[in-house]
């Protein structure tokens, strides 16, 4: 026993809820900013534009979220050069593999490929050769074997949300509200999500309203924390960079949770938003991230006057979009933070980004 903890020790192998739920997880938050969400950012102002080019270097760049969450993860796990390189394959493979899953696919392997590849690491002669052997193989293997089922999970979470849409626009729209805007913070794809099953009109709608309350929400709730920096990476960006505090404390997702499940059916019952983005679901589960589900919302309503379905686009819709994208979002969070601090459930410090 003492020479394993001997050997794991002289491997920075350290085997802990804040290595691989803080740390790496934090980490694969940013590596996913860093490739799909910037480069969706990018794809739709390009979009909106007439900028061909911009469209190329978004697609370009979301198409290396499995390497860039992978290598980010290896960074966090403190790999050494070879490893880390070796991350690369691994990530696009778990990616991949692990469809609407893959972000988790890639956190859950990456990290089991890291470690291994750190235990051979140097241990022999050839050690450019043997670690990134040992790594990819490991890596890809376990992702050939458990990304599916990864995948599967996640589209079995997409299909709750799918059967939520046939209740009551009140309570589906609570219960896609919350639950979308919960997989949105979750480390996995709410965009895939959407777009596999297709979550448009008054369900896309209410999936707009979860993503704004936690992206919005998480910004002005750890204003104080984050500032203008912590506004923006998560307003525009995304609030999965939060989900190492919340392992640290769940209860900080609480306010904005709840303020999903008030927008959610304000959005479905009183506004009537709906997203019928003619180009895909994908902006259902992007919430303000670049403002692609606003865009998406924009688009669906253009859409729907050149075909008929709408008389024109209303003052009253852009007042319903403005409030369940931005206002409602902000104070509602806001508020509900208030209340949990003063209770003593949300402490100083608890919403700080790393």
């Amino acid at each position: 026993m003492d020479g394993c903890k001997s050997f794991l020790a002289r491997k920075n192998i350290v085997i802990s809820a804040k290595r691989y739920g803080i740390d790496a997880l934090g980490a694969m938050a940013q590596g996913l900013f860093c490739s799909l969400l910037i480069g969706t950012i990018i794809k739709t102002l390009g979009q909106q534009l007439g900028l061909p080019f911009l469209v190329d270097i978004g697609g370009y760049a979301s198409a290396m979220s499995g390497p860039a969450m992978a290598a980010a993860i290896g960074y966090a796990l403190q790999a050494p050069p070879l490893v880390l390189f070796s991350l690369i394959a691994v990530g696009s493979a778990a990616n991949g593999l692990g469809g609407a899953g893959g972000p988790l696919a890639v956190l859950v392997i990456a990290i089991l490929a890291a470690e291994v590849g750190k235990a051979v690491s140097k241990e022999t002669k050839v050690d450019i050769l043997v670690t990134p052997l040992v790594t990819i193989c490991v890596g890809v293997a376990l992702s050939a074997w458990w990304a599916p089922a990864i995948g599967a999970a996640a589209s079995a979470f997409g299909q709750l949300i799918k059967d939520a849409t046939v209740l009551q626009p009140f309570w589906m729209g609570i219960v896609v509200s919350v639950l979308v805007g919960i997989a949105l913070t979750l480390p996995i794809s709410s965009a895939a999500i959407c777009a596999a099953f297709g979550l448009t009109g008054l369900a896309g709608g209410a999936a707009v309203a979860g993503c704004c309350a936690n992206m919005v929400g998480f910004a002005v709730l750890s204003f104080r924390e984050n500032r203008w920096g912590g506004l923006v990476s998560q307003g525009i960006g995304t609030s999965m960079l939060q989900m190492p505090n919340i392992v640290r404390n769940p209860r900080i997702w609480l306010p904005a949770i709840l303020t999903s499940a008030v927008t959610g059916p304000i959005a479905t019952c009183v506004f009537r938003l709906e997203m019928n983005d003619p180009a895909s679901g994908v902006a259902s589960g992007m919430g303000t991230c670049g403002l692609v589900g606003q865009i998406g919302v924009y688009s669906g309503w253009v859409n729907d006057v050149a075909t008929g379905v709408k008389a024109a686009i209303t003052p009253f819709d852009w007042l319903g979009l403005i409030l369940i994208s931005f206002v409602l979002p902000a104070v509602l969070c806001w508020a509900f933070g208030l209340f949990f601090r003063r209770i003593g459930w949300i402490k100083e410090g608890d919403l700080t980004l790393s």
